[in-house]
C-alpha cells in the first residue's frame, strides 16, 4: 500500500497579506500608502455570521432569492431547509451549531405567502417581515454587476431616523447585511450599493453598481419589498416591541378582493332579473291611438242637396233576342229529329 501523503497545512489569507508586507517592508518599498498597508496587514475582527436558510414547501423564486442574497453577502452560510412543525426557536440551536448570531429564515405558507425572520442569535431582537414583489438576479434583465466578494455601501432612507422601531431596523439591517472589514472570503473593494428605501410603509430593497465617481449607478438586483409586521424584543418570540398597524394579512386581502367580485356579480344578476319582470309585468292596451289625428285636416263644410227623381210612367219593354229565339227553334228541331229516329 502506497503512504497517503497528509496535506500541507497553508497559512491563514490574513497571514499571508501581513508577511507578503512584511517582506515588501524589508525591501524598502516605500511606494506602498498607509491604506494599503492597513489593508494587508488588517486583521479580521468582526465576526459576523449570517444563516440563511428556509422551511420546507418554498418555490423557485424563494430559492432563488436566497442563492443572490448567498452571493452578495460573503460572510452568509446555509443550512438544510427546516421542516414546518418544528417551533421557530429551535432556530436558535442550529444558529448555535453553525456559529453565527445573524439569522435570515424564509417561511413559506399556503405556497404563495412568504413571510421572512431577522434575527441577533440568541438573545434578539427579531423582526418578521411579508416579502412582496420578488425580482430575482435571473429574471431582471439588467446590465449593472459588480465583483463577487466585494463590499457594499448601506444607504438607508432619512425617515429611518425619525421613529425609534425603524431605528431599530437600520441597526439590524447594518449588522447583517454589511461585509465584515478584512473579511477571508471578501474584497476590499466598494463598487456597488444596498438601498432600504420607505415608501407605502413598507421598506424597499434595491442593489446598484458604482460606475464612476460622480455617483452614476445602475442596478443589479435583486430586488424585493419587505413589509413590517412585528418586532419582538427575543429572538423568534418574547414580548411585542412593535406592531405595524397598517398591516393587513394577504388571507384579508383575497377575501376583499373575491367580496369585491361577489358584490359585482350580485349587481349583474339584479340587473336581469329587474330586466326580466319588466318584461313580464301587463301592459296596458292602448284603446285610443294618439297618433291617429295627426295627419287629420279639417275640410271645408258644403251645402246637403238631395236630387229627387220622378218615377218614368212608361211600362218596361223588354229587350229583343233574335240570337235566343233561333237558338231555341234549333234545339226543338234537332230534339224531334232524334225522337223519330
Amino acid at each position: 500500500n502506497m503512504p497517503t501523503k497528509r496535506k500541507r497545512r497553508g497559512n491563514s489569507a490574513a497571514e499571508k497579506k501581513a508577511k507578503q508586507a512584511r517582506l515588501m517592508l524589508e525591501e524598502g518599498l516605500d511606494a506602498i500608502d498607509s491604506t494599503a498597508q492597513q489593508e494587508i496587514v488588517g486583521k479580521w475582527k468582526n465576526k459576523e455570521r449570517v444563516l440563511i436558510f428556509s422551511s420546507r414547501g418554498v418555490n423557485f423564486r424563494t430559492r432563488h432569492l436566497m442563492n443572490d442574497l448567498r452571493t452578495m453577502m460573503p460572510h452568509s452560510k446555509a443550512d438544510t431547509k427546516m421542516d414546518r412543525k418544528d417551533k421557530l426557536f429551535v432556530i436558535n440551536e442550529v444558529c448555535e451549531i453553525k456559529n453565527c448570531n445573524k439569522c435570515l429564515y424564509f417561511e413559506a405558507k399556503k405556497k404563495q405567502d412568504l413571510y421572512m425572520w431577522m434575527s441577533n442569535s440568541p438573545h434578539g431582537p427579531s423582526v418578521k417581515f411579508l416579502v412582496q414583489n420578488i425580482h430575482t438576479l435571473a429574471e431582471l434583465k439588467m446590465t449593472g454587476n459588480c465583483l463577487k466578494g466585494s463590499r457594499p455601501l448601506l444607504s438607508f432612507d432619512p425617515k429611518f431616523d425619525k421613529e425609534p422601531h425603524l431605528a431599530l431596523l437600520k441597526e439590524l439591517f447594518t449588522q447583517t447585511f454589511a461585509t465584515p472589514h478584512y473579511h477571508p472570503k471578501s474584497q476590499p473593494f466598494v463598487d456597488h450599493v444596498f438601498t432600504f428605501s420607505i415608501a407605502d410603509n413598507r421598506i424597499w430593497f434595491r442593489n446598484y453598481q458604482i460606475i464612476e465617481e460622480d455617483g452614476s449607478l445602475v442596478e443589479i438586483g435583486p430586488r424585493f419589498v419587505l413589509n413590517i409586521i412585528k418586532i419582538f424584543q427575543g429572538s423568534f418570540g418574547g414580548p411585542t416591541l412593535f406592531e405595524n398597524p397598517h398591516f393587513q394579512s394577504p388571507n384579508m386581502h383575497r377575501r376583499e378582493l373575491r367580496q369585491a367580485s361577489t358584490a359585482k356579480l350580485r349587481e349583474k344578476q339584479m340587473l336581469k332579473e329587474i330586466q326580466k319582470m319588466k318584461r313580464f309585468e301587463n301592459k296596458e292596451v292602448a284603446t285610443k291611438d294618439v297618433t291617429a289625428d295627426v295627419f287629420a285636416t279639417p275640410g271645408q263644410e258644403k251645402p246637403v242637396h238631395i236630387q229627387e227623381v220622378e218615377p218614368s210612367q212608361e211600362p218596361h219593354k223588354r229587350k229583343p233576342k233574335p240570337f235566343k229565339r233561333r237558338r231555341m227553334q234549333m234545339r226543338k228541331k234537332f230534339l224531334s229529329s232524334t225522337n223519330m229516329k
